[in-house]
């Protein structure tokens, strides 16, 4: 059952994604702020790797959480060049730009960092 919601919370969640990154951007909010897309960015990937770790760690059975770590962070990175691809050859509103990526990159990073934080805590605490 668990780990059906997390697939599920994992495919919305990369829906929303690649709605809201290739949506034309005249139709989305206005806010003028420096740098807000990057944070925003950020925050999608630290989502989307947490989620499709949570996916991948119940799929593969996996004792340790090394490889469906490494496996989520690569979809993550691989995801947001896509994304990106997808901005500069299907939209005439949204171009792409390598430090979304980086951002991208950046909040997968994140993620992995906080799920071996929790997981040498949760290690520590039993």
């Amino acid at each position: 059952m668990l780990r059906q919601v997390f697939f599920w919370l994992a495919i919305t969640w990369t829906g929303i994604i690649l709605f809201l990154c290739l949506v034309k951007s005249s139709d989305l909010p206005q806010v003028n702020m420096q740098n807000l897309d990057k944070v925003v960015h950020a925050f999608f990937h630290f989502v989307f790797t947490t989620l499709w770790y949570l996916v991948f760690k119940k799929r593969m059975n996996s004792s340790t959480i090394t490889k469906p770590l490494v496996v989520s962070f690569m979809f993550s990175v691989f995801f947001g060049i896509l994304v990106e691809i997808l901005q500069w050859l299907c939209t005439t509103t949204r171009t792409a730009d390598v430090f979304d990526v980086l951002a991208n990159v950046t909040g997968a990073t994140l993620a992995v960092i906080g799920i071996i934080l929790l997981d040498k805590y949760s290690q520590r605490t039993t």
